[in-house]
């Protein structure tokens, strides 16, 4: 039996040309791994280590820190609210992102809008923060959410003109506890009382005010003025009324008879008032609080209540875009035969949306809201720049919370080590899972 053998020759050429191939792959790869140890590999494992030692990093604690972050409330806090950001903002923004990639497929200028939409993500978070906070702004003044609330809500409700105004120590009207003015000493039908009041400033008079009257009281009448008991440029009698001074239109007067509202009356351009057909007895004549409420002001944006719901709604702005874009490539990528043929069967807009588009975009579904889900992870910049101080520890999340316990004035780069980790840690899981459904998509 003959044994054919290779010639030692003739494979040298083909190991050598091996060899050379692994030279140049490692020569092009090791810097890449270089950086990615230097600034990754070595920054978890030094954070690791330096999560088992104390403020100081000269006593080793062991897991000490680890049980400091599940006992001190503000680290609780931030936990909650990172599994918020989680839930909340990767599930708004995929079905935005679906909503949109869908309906602007029907539009006629669709790169254009979708070009709007993904402009957001040229700026950067502190630009993005800098413009929301200004936005949240609870002086109406500054503030264009709240000067929009605050002009929606004056439309339907309307509010007081005289918000500053009140009467004279010594003109015979008393405060109640709501906040109204009532008449102290009685009044029956017949008389006419006048009612002057002060602290309205004469630039903020309404602008048909006239100078004020009142006519004489009938028998079973009540009649008068409410007046600005202020002459300008000086002089007058208080708790009369001059020449120069102006009524107070747009006033609500009540008549009260035994605690009850028996009459109500609104002062006219003069400011006078009159209540008719009132029997005989004792009358007080009232100012409801309502004349004198503080104007609405608007929502508190960036209170502690509504301040994570509020920063969510920033990153909504930036992100929509991103998913939007995403999920249009997949959809135009869907075997359009699929969705004609239901269409043909009778199938509505709705029930094609939701049976054939649907499950066959949940791949690109889930890898952007797994994608979304890191991003959330991290966020940092909207929070510490939109946040005021006062409320920085009730929107706080853990990579905020981290930062602030480390370098924010904690000084505590242990504890801060060991959020890094617990965040290291919470990342990992959805990070595995992208990369998993990537090697699959190939494959």
């Amino acid at each position: 039996m003959t044994t054919l053998t290779t010639p030692v020759g003739a494979a040298s050429p083909r190991r050598r040309a091996q060899r050379r191939r692994r030279t140049i792959a490692v020569a092009f790869v090791l810097p890449a791994l270089l950086l990615l140890g230097a600034l990754v590999v070595y920054p978890v494992l030094f954070s690791v280590g330096r999560s088992f030692f104390d403020a100081s990093g000269s006593r080793f604690v062991g897991g000490e820190n680890y049980a400091e972050m599940f006992r001190d409330p503000a680290t609780l806090t931030a936990i909650r609210n990172s599994a918020i950001w989680v839930v909340v903002a990767p599930t708004l923004l995929t079905g935005l992102g679906l909503i949109l990639a869908v309906l602007v497929e029907k539009v006629r200028w669709a790169t254009a809008f979708k070009l709007l939409l993904f402009m957001p993500m040229a700026v950067s978070f502190l630009a993005a923060g800098i413009i929301f906070r200004l936005a949240y702004e609870e002086d109406p003044d500054k503030g264009v959410l709240n000067a929009a609330v605050v002009g929606v809500h004056d439309a339907f409700t309307g509010t007081s003109s005289y918000p500053t105004a009140r009467p004279r120590d010594d003109q015979g009207l008393r405060k109640t506890p709501d906040g109204s003015y009532g008449t102290a000493a009685a009044v029956s039908p017949g008389r006419t009382v006048d009612l002057g009041l002060v602290g309205v400033s004469p630039k903020d008079m309404p602008a048909e005010a006239k100078p004020a009257s009142a006519a004489k009281a009938g028998a079973d009448e009540v009649r008068g003025a409410v007046y600005l008991d202020f002459t300008p440029g000086g002089g007058g009698r208080p708790g009369a009324i001059d020449p120069a001074e102006r009524g107070l239109p747009g006033l609500t007067v009540e008549a009260v008879r035994d605690g009850r509202t028996v009459a109500t009356s609104t002062t006219a351009a003069d400011g006078s008032y009159r209540f008719a057909g009132l029997t005989d007895g004792s009358y007080t004549v009232r100012l409801p609080a309502a004349n004198f409420a503080p104007p609405y002001e608007g929502v508190s944006w960036l209170g502690p209540a509504l301040v994570t719901p509020a920063i969510i709604g920033a990153y909504l702005w930036i992100w929509t875009g991103f998913a939007m874009v995403l999920i249009g490539a997949g959809l135009s990528s869907l075997p359009r035969d699929a969705l004609e043929a239901a269409r043909m069967d009778g199938a509505s807009e709705w029930q094609v949306f939701r049976r054939i588009t649907v499950p066959l975009l949940a791949p690109v579904l889930t890898v952007v809201f797994v994608t979304l889900v890191i991003n959330v992870m991290k966020v940092f910049d909207l929070i510490y720049i939109i946040a005021p101080g006062p409320v920085q520890e009730d929107a706080t999340v853990l990579a905020t919370q981290m930062w602030l316990v480390s370098f924010g004035g904690g000084n505590d780069q242990g504890l801060g080590s060991a959020l890094g980790v617990l965040l290291l840690l919470l990342v990992i899981p959805a990070m595995v899972f992208n990369v998993r459904r990537f090697r699959r998509s190939q494959s």
